[in-house]
């Protein structure tokens, strides 16, 4: 069976769902393959922080997701050697734009359902695992497992990290960093009574563990360290019961008491483990984001460490972007010369050619930042906790300076040129 489609998005992700969102909004149709059964919802909460904000009100849905999740407006660090505090950060400063800066713990499962919910019915085909990928002239051919064949003019990979499509642009397999996280969310039925609108966080060792609230029963926690290697690490592989309890016997007497309880209240069906992977920042930097009408976006471009709870939200600024420019090249509305393009495939290589271009340094100056500063925060020994301590301050005010990025809306098309 072969299927045509204009657009064809690899992968029902944040960055896959946006993308095919944002398109929706400027009246261009989209196909969303999903190698699963059913939209995948792993991760528990994200982080979202103005940036992403404003690229989830230029989709539509940013006052529904505000609705259903409290404010965060101070992030507090606590040293795990000492007890002492780091640091306390304001997170809800005057922006460079005359806004305050906005922080959200967002549930992983409600974001998604509700892209999922926006998308027209038959937008996502799940159970389409991509076999692998042939050229036809203009168009890419996108062999599926059960031997369907899907024809499509723009090809956008939002795979993830072991992306089928970031192999086939060049993309090398990101690293494994030797280091782990377990993620988790909480339900209290009565109320978690923490600290309203605080982020808290502990790092050293080699361990960073942190919790915040989504809403007034609802707490996202996360527990990274280093190092980790699977071989030594077996008994946590697909073992939340032992997964668990490693990470309170690593946390013991270094927390205080109410933080111990959100772990320990967790249901092992709430709590996962996952090695993590990056890519090297110059590998974005000088590589294929695209490569004539296909590309990719989120993390199939720029897997990175979650030391600054930047990868979903880059993921939204990329899909944004990429409806964006994708848009603007198919409707040949007299940006950068498209008008002259008859060539509906000349328009598309050049609109993702915008896409990459735009995003090029940004995708690139975040994982470089989230690298240092996990290796920072993580570090042992008596002078890298010294010197650590300034450092983890000099970059945390930069990655704030982030957070205060604008996307930009999405434009509508004045004509579809179809």
């Amino acid at each position: 069976m072969e299927i045509n489609e204009d657009i064809v998005i690899v992968g029902a992700g944040i960055a896959g769902l946006t993308t095919s969102l944002g398109l929706h909004r400027l009246g261009l149709r989209s196909l969303v393959l999903e190698s699963s059964d059913s939209l995948r919802v792993s991760g528990f909460g994200l982080i979202i922080s103005t940036n992403a904000w404003r690229a989830l009100d230029a989709v539509g849905i940013g006052d529904y997701l505000r609705r259903q999740h409290f404010p965060i407006n101070e992030l507090q660090g606590v040293s795990l050697s000492t007890g002492l505090p780091m640091f306390k950060t304001p997170l809800n400063m005057k922006g460079k734009h005359g806004n305050y800066n906005e922080v959200r713990c967002v549930k992983r499962k409600l974001l998604l359902e509700t892209l999922a919910k926006e998308l027209p019915q038959g937008s996502v085909r799940y159970s389409s695992k991509i076999v692998f990928i042939e050229e036809l002239g203009p168009f890419k051919l996108v062999h599926l497992a059960d031997g369907s064949l899907v024809k499509a003019k723009a090809l956008i990979g939002c795979d993830g990290v072991n992306s089928v499509v970031a192999k086939w642009l060049g993309f090398d397999k990101p690293r494994i960093v030797g280091q782990a996280a377990v993620r988790g969310i909480v339900e209290f039925p009565d109320g978690h009574n923490l600290e309203p609108n605080q982020f808290l966080q502990y790092y050293g060792d080699g361990i960073r563990y942190g919790h915040v609230q989504c809403d007034e029963k609802t707490v996202y926690w996360f527990f990274t360290f280093w190092p980790y290697h699977e071989k030594d690490h077996k008994e946590l592989k697909n073992n939340p019961e032992r997964t668990k309890q490693f990470v309170l016997s690593k946390l013991i007497d270094k927390i205080s008491p109410k933080s111990k309880s959100i772990i320990e209240k967790t249901e092992l069906n709430n709590l996962a483990l996952a090695s993590l992977k990056m890519r090297w920042p110059w590998h974005i930097l000088f590589g294929n984001i695209c490569k004539g009408n296909v590309c990719v976006a989120g993390d199939a471009l720029h897997p990175m460490t979650p030391d600054i709870g930047q990868g979903g939200c880059s993921a939204l600024e990329d899909a944004v972007v990429l409806a964006r420019c994708l848009g603007v090249a198919i409707s040949g509305d007299g940006k950068v010369g498209l008008e002259e393009q008859e060539d509906e495939s000349i328009r598309i290589e050049m609109g993702l050619a915008m896409y990459a271009k735009e995003r090029r340094w940004r995708d690139t100056l975040i994982p470089s930042i989230s690298c240092l500063l996990a290796y920072l925060q993580q570090s042992n020994g008596i002078v890298m906790r010294y010197v650590g301590k300034f450092l983890t301050r000099f970059l945390l005010k930069r990655q704030l300076k982030l957070l205060d990025f604008d996307c930009g809306k999405l434009v509508q098309p004045t004509s579809m040129g179809r």
